[in-house]
């Protein structure tokens, strides 16, 4: 494992996305516990992709988290899928992470919501009852944080939820990941939190395995600031870890940063 620090954030990688996975569940499982010493329930967003799956099989399996003081949340959303569509990031979260645990309470998007404009309301309300302890999240293709694409993307966006467009990178992501045959199929429409309410949090615990990312990685580490990159904010974040794997951090070892 090597480790480094870019601006404020800091960066772990591992030589294998498993052991990726193992180090970034464990170091997330120490800080719930932590926080459940200190207060008696904690607040949770749970990103939803394949690039998640390592992380998450490890985080459920730690026994000594206290899952029933815990309320969770996801952060984006397809608008258009049925509600049994695999590919919808509620149903992936419920397979890989909430048929396993007994959360306190988990908040769904509603993907099938009659008016996606209330939907957001409703659901940034729930988000801001109280503040998010920690955000467990990915970094996109494209950069992008949640659904916040490069042309969505606002580092000082008023609404902690919205209705976004998604581009066109980021929906063959979808068709890379395995989760849509074609990218006719992937939908043009999302919810989404926005940048300043993941940056809210608490704490950020960014988890980005896999050579499709080293690109995105790298821009985010050393390119500008800038919504081109979305997720180069995170460098701004003191409170924030990002995990890579081999893959992920290829343009990184290769520049020397270790």
């Amino acid at each position: 494992m090597t480790k480094l620090t870019l601006e404020k954030l800091t960066v772990h990688t591992e030589k294998s996305r498993e052991a990726m996975g193992k180090h970034a569940a464990a170091a997330t499982a120490s800080l719930m516990k932590k926080i459940l010493k200190e207060q008696n329930h904690l607040r949770m967003v749970f990103a939803a992709a394949p690039s998640q799956n390592e992380f998450l099989r490890y985080l459920r399996s730690d026994e000594e988290i206290e899952w029933n003081n815990i309320t969770a949340f996801h952060m984006d959303e397809y608008i258009g899928l049925g509600p049994e569509a695999p590919q919808l990031f509620g149903n992936y979260l419920r397979e890989n992470l909430f048929s396993h645990v007994s959360c306190r309470e988990v908040n769904f998007i509603n993907s099938t919501a009659p008016d996606a404009a209330a939907e957001c309301v409703r659901y940034e309300a729930l988000i801001k009852q109280e503040r998010i302890d920690i955000v467990c999240l990915g970094i996109g293709e494209n950069g992008h944080l949640a659904f916040n694409d490069p042309p969505a993307a606002d580092f000082n966006d008023p609404a902690f939820v919205k209705i976004v467009e998604l581009d066109e990178p980021c929906r063959q992501q979808q068709v890379n990941d395995g989760c849509f045959d074609s990218i006719d199929r992937v939908p043009k429409r999302a919810i989404t939190m926005t940048i300043p309410a993941l940056l809210s949090a608490r704490y950020l615990s960014a988890v980005v395995p896999g050579s499709r990312k080293a690109n995105a990685v790298f821009q985010s580490l050393y390119g500008e600031i800038s919504t081109r990159c979305p997720a180069s904010i995170l460098r701004t974040c003191s409170d924030a870890v990002l995990y890579l794997d081999s893959d992920s951090a290829a343009r990184v070892t290769a520049a020397g940063g270790r």
